[in-house]
C-alpha cells in the first residue's frame, strides 16, 4: 500500500471504531483486517500504528479541534494527529489526503482551515486543562486525583506508555528457569518479573503466539499485576475454589498451578463464549482440576453451595481505568454513568459471592480499576454490612502466599499502577470469614 493507501485505511478503521463506541477497538481492528485480507502484514502494522495513535492521544487532539470550532470527525482527528503529534507540515499532510486512486478525498476549505489553526501548536499545551493535559477524561479526574494527588502527573505519563509484554509460567509444564530457556531458544530475550514468582517480561508486542513454548501451554500471557492478586487468593491443593468473575480464566490457569491440579476450581461467568475460550485454555494448558459454570438469571447455584469453599475470588466488573495504557479506546468508550452502574454491580456481586464462603475461607476482590470508589471504597462498604468478614492485610497474605520479599506498598491493601510498580493498575483485598452470618 501507498502512505496514501495506508492513512484512508486508518480513517476507515476509526470510523468502523466510532460507529461502535461500545465494543473494545481491538475486537473492531480484528474483524475489519480480518474483512481486507489483501492488506498485508506490514501495512497492517502501519494502518494499526496511525489508527492507534490517534485513538491514545484522542482527548488532546479532541480538545484542540474543539478549539477551531470544527465538527469532530475521523478525518480531523487523523489530520491533527499527522500535525500535532508527528509534526508534519500542513502540505504534507494535506497530500496523503490525495495521491490517487487508494487515497482519502482531499482535504476541502474547512479542513485545511482547522489545519492552518493547528499548525505549530504543542500536543500537550500549558493552556489545556488537566484532563486533555494528562489525557485523562473528565468523569475519572476526581477518582484519580484522589488516588494519587502530586503524583498523578507522572502517572497520567505511565499510562500513555506502551505495556510491556508480561508472561506467567505454567508451573503444570515448566520452570521459569526452563520457560526463559526455551524462549531464548527461539530468539526471544526476556526478564524475570520484579514481584511475581512466575513471571517473564518481554517487550511490549512481541509475536509469542507462534512459539512453541505457548502453542504447548508451558506459557501464558498475563500481566504481573494479575499473577499477584492470583497468589494472594492463597490456594492450595485439596482446596475448593472459585473463581467467580472468570472471563477468559487467566486467574484459574494460575491458581490451578498453585493447587498442582489437586483439589477443585471453578470458574463461573455471565458469557458462554467466555466460558468456551476458558475451556479450551485450561484444556491447552493440562489443567484437569477446573470445571465451568455459567451465571444465569435465577441460577441457584451460589444457594446450593453456600459455605463450601475455601477461596472465593471476584476479579468484578470494572472501568478498567488501569488498563489504558493497553486500551487507550477505554478512556472515551467509558464514561460516569458506566462508572455508577458498575459500582452498584460490584456491590451486589461482592454481597452474592460472600455466600460461598465458609467459615475460615477467604473473599478475595479485586479490580483492575485506580478509582477508589470501585477498591478500598466498596471493601469498606462491603466490611460494615458483613461483620462475619474481616480484612487480612497484605504483609500476611503475602507472606502466606510464598510471594518473594516484602509487598510494594504499606497500605493494608494491594494496589499496583504503571507508574509505581510497572504493571497494570491493580487493587486486590483479601477478607476472611470468620463466622457465619447469623439469619435476619
Amino acid at each position: 500500500m501507498t502512505p496514501e493507501g495506508r492513512l484512508s485505511a486508518a480513517i476507515d478503521l476509526l470510523h468502523a471504531v466510532f460507529d461502535q463506541p461500545r465494543r473494545p477497538a481491538d475486537a473492531i481492528s480484528a474483524d475489519f483486517f480480518r474483512a481486507r485480507r489483501y492488506i498485508g502484514g506490514s501495512d497492517r502494522r502501519a494502518v494499526s500504528d496511525l489508527a492507534w495513535g490517534v485513538l491514545r492521544q484522542r482527548l488532546r487532539l479532541e480538545w484542540w479541534i474543539a478549539q477551531t470550532g470544527a465538527r469532530l470527525t475521523p478525518r480531523l482527528l487523523v489530520l491533527a494527529h499527522l500535525l500535532l503529534a508527528e509534526k508534519r507540515k500542513l502540505v504534507e499532510a494535506a497530500r496523503l489526503f490525495d495521491g490517487g486512486r487508494f487515497a482519502a478525498g482531499p482535504l476541502d476549505a474547512g479542513e485545511m482551515g482547522v489545519g492552518e489553526q493547528l499548525v505549530g501548536k504543542p500536543l500537550t499545551g500549558k493552556e489545556m486543562p488537566d484532563g486533555p493535559r494528562m489525557n485523562l477524561p473528565d468523569w475519572a479526574m476526581p477518582g484519580l486525583t484522589a488516588r494519587f494527588g502530586d503524583a498523578l502527573d507522572a502517572e497520567s505519563l505511565a499510562m500513555e506508555a506502551t505495556a510491556p509484554l508480561d508472561l506467567r509460567v505454567n508451573l503444570l509444564k515448566s520452570t521459569r528457569e526452563a520457560a526463559q530457556a526455551a524462549l531464548r531458544a527461539e530468539g526471544l530475550i526476556s526478564e524475570t518479573t520484579p514481584f511475581s514468582p512466575w513471571g517473564l517480561r518481554l517487550p511490549g508486542r512481541t509475536p509469542i503466539t507462534g512459539t512453541a513454548a505457548y502453542k504447548a501451554g508451558v506459557i501464558e500471557v498475563q500481566d504481573e499485576g494479575s499473577q499477584i492478586i492470583a497468589a494472594l487468593v492463597g490456594a492450595r491443593g485439596g482446596m475448593r475454589v472459585v473463581d467467580y468473575c472468570a472471563g477468559a480464566a487467566g486467574k484459574t490457569l494460575a491458581m490451578a498451578a498453585t493447587m498442582n491440579n489437586q483439589g477443585r476450581v471453578t470458574a463461573c461467568d455471565v458469557s458462554v463464549p467466555r466460558l468456551e475460550g476458558a475451556t479450551k485454555r485450561l484444556r491447552r494448558a493440562g489443567v484437569h482440576n477446573a470445571e465451568t459454570h455459567l451465571l444465569e438469571a435465577g441460577d441457584r447455584w451460589v444457594k446450593r453451595r453456600a459455605a463450601t469453599f475455601d477461596r472465593v475470588l471476584v476479579d468484578a466488573p470494572c472501568t478498567g481505568t488501569g488498563t489504558w495504557r493497553r486500551n487507550p479506546d477505554a478512556r472515551s468508550r467509558t464514561g460516569a454513568e458506566d462508572l455508577r452502574e458498575l459500582l452498584g454491580k460490584q456491590h451486589e456481586i461482592l454481597a452474592t459471592s460472600a455466600h460461598l464462603v465458609k467459615p475460615g475461607g477467604r473473599l478475595v476482590y479485586a479490580t483492575c480499576s485506580l478509582l477508589p470508589e470501585e477498591d478500598e471504597v466498596q471493601v469498606e462498604a462491603f466490611l460494615a454490612s458483613h461483620p462475619a468478614f474481616r480484612a487480612i492485610p497484605l504483609s500476611t497474605a503475602w507472606a502466606e502466599a510464598g510471594l518473594p520479599g516484602t509487598p510494594p506498598t504499606t497500605a493494608e491493601h494491594l494496589l499496583l499502577s504503571p507508574g509505581a510498580h510497572g504493571t497494570d493498575g491493580f487493587f486486590c483485598a483479601v477478607l476472611e470469614r470468620t463466622a457465619l452470618e447469623k439469619a435476619g
